[in-house]
């Protein structure tokens, strides 16, 4: 039962079936017509009246009243029946009663019952307590039902119906509709006769107008937002919208058709709670889809809003595929009336990685098994399904987390990271291109990797939105920055922080969590979060912060991203973290860079290796860093040491000489070995490590930076000579850091007296010396961690670890230090040997050219790792 606030006014609300007519009122008594050429409005009290109005009106029953005294025939061959008692008492059990209250001007009450007893619609109307003139006890109704504008009703257009009066003094009548004439609303006003020319005081609501109250479909509720289900099967529609004077919910039979069904212009008293709109049916009847319409004097001002559109509920969960819109303004979106598919979870856990044994793989969905080298069914390849076809791949790296560029609804014009909506999969991703298959495939992936230990991260935006899309029609002053700043993308830049976006955000992600079961999320543009209503920069951005502490969202991981897919440039800011947020490091990328092609310090390498201490010292611990060499935007890894152009001077790369492809084997053979130490550095620092999709088998650009340039993975390429040693590696180093995890994964920075750093010939570092391009370091096992895990198969493995990394042009000589007491140094990895010996699970002996002294010649170019082992 809906009990409505005491002041219920009419106001603009209709029903329109097929396309718009210029009548608003119902002119046939032949419920739903063909939809596509008839719109029924209200009854006109012509000559033909009697007839058509029979048809809507049938005579009042008695089933519910207690006495009858009298039975009054009105003109139109409306019976009138008077009641003693409140109607909702005769109701049998299975009718559905919603109540509404009204106040009039003077203060006084009327209550509206409406019956659902699936064959008829009862309204019944009570006044009590009225303040009556002497003489003024006979009451009439002036009534009419409409599905339009309601201000479109003339005088003519309404019926007179008499109350009765009974014993207590209170004033009823009921009125009876077919089920299959609804829905409509019911308009009418109070009159009081006086005398007998029938002229006297009329009673409206408190803000002077007619009362209104809807007919075969409820008030609803104002939570949850979006299409709700009850365990009844009757829906809720609920939408935000602050600024609009009407919101008109339109509803298909044909998810194709430009126009809707049937339209219902949402009253903004009985529909309307706060900021949100809202209205209720008790079944989806023959209608699939959904959307609205908003008009307002408000959204008029707005460059962007045309009151014709229809548009995206945001809340939606299940998205029909969009069509283009007869307007001229891109592609329709509609919501599908349904629920979200039954997924059986049963026996999925999820595998809950601490952060720092994290090893991830950052993928497009698409690309990644779109391309007819995967052997896939054509509607398998760049699905769900078809990623999880490839699950062996991820584990023969060593892989344990997927990062997926984003996969919400978007502009496909504009790539990925400019979305439509972001409460579901986009609809191509599943085998069959729809909704519900998309949505099922995702869940089945999600639940695959789960089983095999592998977290699945999605990349989210909710910074901006595409432009023109769902939310810049329906409330543009919320939801979009009021005054953009000077770096914000103009027109499209969510005011992420505004509470209404805040919620929207925090539903979106426990809806991800909840129903997908996602382990993560990486926030592109990040710094974009920390931006308050007018683009400044907030030290406590409330979404921020609300995500850190949410509940829900205890165990989920987030990384902050502050790369910015407009500029396609990282924006570097201090991000609050609450000992929550991870952060994507850009400076961990640069520093390397730099430092291999024999421009950085060594104090920069230093810091990058050891967790990053001048950025995740501040509460965080090294696990908190995000490491990468590159991403999905700027040059793919083996670009990277194949192009320098002077337009590519922001990309930090070198090319060994040779611009491009080549076949001279010196360039080659340089170019291999520098892969190698990025992939070497990447690794064995402290922080996750995050591989970008290609880079193991050599995917190439063409030396373009552009995301739009990046190419479909070829499976074939895993099948050349470098990729089978590229693949090796990276599984290698993968085990490594498991095998070695006191020291590869820690969780905490090192302490001091566990870490000591070498120059040349043991020298202690230039740390500020560019010209400086060599350094060693000593990394001491924890004691403690080793004889906790004595009886490991790797107890004898589980010695010191000494690294080095030479930038130099010729080759060094590098003097190991005494290893402990009982073990003698192997070497492990030395990327300047040829496959397959440059590195090796067993380890090879170094040779001491002295007593206690062991010397290590290093080729220019070149990184190697030295484990200290048992005798």
């Amino acid at each position: 039962m809906a009990t409505l606030p005491l002041s219920i006014t009419p106001q603009a609300c209709f029903w329109a079936f097929g396309t718009t007519s210029e009548s608003s009122k119902l002119t046939d008594n032949t419920p739903y017509r063909d939809r596509k050429k008839t719109m029924l409005g209200l009854v006109k009290l012509d000559a033909e009246r009697k007839q058509v109005f029979g048809g809507f009106v049938q005579n009042f029953t008695q089933s519910s009243l207690r006495s009858c005294p009298s039975r009054v025939q009105a003109a139109s061959g409306v019976s009138i029946e008077p009641m003693e008692q409140k109607f909702p008492t005769g109701t049998e059990e299975t009718d559905k009663v919603s109540t509404y209250l009204f106040r009039t001007e003077n203060g006084d009450l009327v209550n509206v019952f409406v019956r659902d007893n699936t064959v008829n619609y009862s309204v019944y109307v009570e006044l009590s307590s009225l303040q009556l003139s002497s003489g003024g006890d006979r009451l009439v109704i002036s009534w009419g039902m409409y599905r339009a504008d309601s201000s479109s009703l003339k005088p003519l257009d309404f019926m007179e119906t008499p109350f009765t009066k009974t014993l207590s003094g209170s004033f009823t009548l009921e009125l009876e509709f077919e089920a299959k004439q609804t829905p409509f609303y019911l308009s009418f006003t109070v009159k009081s006769l006086a005398d007998a020319n029938l002229s006297g005081l009329e009673i409206r609501s408190h803000r002077k107008t007619n009362f209104c109250v809807p007919v075969g479909f409820g008030r609803g509720y104002p939570t949850p937002l979006g299409l709700s289900f009850t365990s009844d099967g009757s829906i809720n529609f609920a939408i935000f919208c602050r600024n609009a004077e009407s919101v008109v919910l339109c509803l298909y039979d044909d998810p194709t058709a430009q126009e809707p069904a049937l339209e219902l212009d949402l009253d903004p008293y009985a529909n309307r709670s706060g900021d949100i709109w809202h209205a209720s049916f008790e079944s989806a009847r023959s209608f699939v889809s959904y959307g609205y319409r908003f008009k307002g004097t408000l959204l008029r001002n707005t460059n962007s809003f045309d009151e014709g559109n229809v548009l995206l509920d945001p809340y939606a969960k299940v998205i029909d595929e969009a069509i283009p819109n007869s307007k001229g303004t891109g592609l329709k979106l509609l919501g599908r009336l349904c629920e979200e598919p039954v997924f059986d979870w049963d026996g999925d856990v999820r595998p809950h990685l601490p952060i720092e044994k994290l090893v991830v793989y950052r993928l497009n969905l698409t690309r990644f098994t779109e391309h007819k080298s995967s052997k896939l069914p054509t509607n398998v390849a760049g699905t769900f399904s078809g990623l999880t076809q490839k699950l062996d791949h991820f584990q023969d790296l060593g892989v344990n987390a997927i990062l997926f560029e984003p996969i919400f609804p978007f502009d496909e014009e504009k790539g990925p990271y400019f979305p439509c909506h972001f409460f579901s999969p986009m609809n191509c991703f599943g085998p069959s291109g729809g909704p519900i298959a998309s949505i099922n495939s995702m869940k089945e992936m999600v639940k695959e990797f789960h089983a095999n230990g592998i977290e699945v991260l999605l990349e989210v935006v909710f910074t901006h939105i595409a432009k023109g899309k769902v939310l810049q029609g329906i409330d543009i002053s919320s939801y979009y920055h009021a005054c953009t700043a000077d770096d914000l993308e103009a027109g499209n830049s969510l005011n992420c922080n505004h509470p209404v976006v805040l919620q929207m955000v925090l539903d979106s992600l426990r809806d991800w969590v909840t129903e997908f079961h996602i382990d993560g999320f990486c926030f592109i543009n990040a710094s974009s979060l920390l931006r308050g209503v007018k683009g400044e920069y907030q030290s406590r951005p409330p979404l921020v912060e609300a995500i850190a502490f949410d509940p829900l969202l205890a165990k989920t991981k987030f990384i902050a991203d502050c790369w910015d897919p407009h500029e396609m440039v990282p924006k570097e800011n201090r991000f609050p973290h609450w000992k929550r947020w991870a952060e994507v490091n850009t400076r961990f990328c640069n520093d390397v860079r730099n430092f291999l092609r024999g421009e950085g310090l060594l104090s920069d390498l230093a810091t990058r290796l050891c967790g990053n201490g001048d950025i995740f010292s501040d509460g965080r611990d090294p696990a908190f860093s995000f490491n990468f060499i590159t991403r999905n935007s700027g040059l793919p890894l083996v670009d990277l040491v194949s192009f320098s152009g002077s337009e590519l001077a922001s990309e930090l790369s070198w090319n060994f000489g040779e611009e491009g492809p080549t076949s001279k084997t010196a360039v080659l053979e340089r170019r291999l070995k520098q892969i190698r130490n990025f992939l070497f550095i990447l690794y064995l620092s402290l922080g996750v490590p995050v591989l970008n999709m290609g880079d193991e088998c050599g995917q190439s650009s063409g030396g373009s930076p552009a995301y739009s340039d990046r190419k479909s993975f070829d499976w074939k390429a895993l099948e050349t000579g470098f990729a089978t040693q590229t693949t090796q590696f990276i599984a290698y180093l993968s085990s490594l850091r498991r095998r070695r995890s006191d020291l590869l994964q820690k969780k905490h920075f090192f302490k001091e007296e566990n870490i000591d750093w070498y120059g040349s010939d043991q020298s202690s570092p230039r740390w500020g010396d560019p010209l400086c391009k060599f350094l060693a370091v000593r990394l001491k096992a924890d004691q403690d961690e080793v004889e906790n895990q004595s009886n490991s198969v790797y107890a004898g493995l589980r010695g010191d670890l000494f690294l080095a990394f030479s930038a130099a042009d010729q080759s060094e000589t590098v003097i190991l230090p005494p290893p402990p007491e009982g073990m003698a140094w192997s070497r492990l990895v030395d990327t300047a040997l040829p496959f397959p010996g440059f590195f090796s699970i067993d380890g090879e002996p170094v040779i001491e050219q002295m007593e206690d002294l062991c010397a290590y010649e290093m080729k220019s170019h070149s990184c190697a790792l030295f484990e200290a082992r048992s005798l």
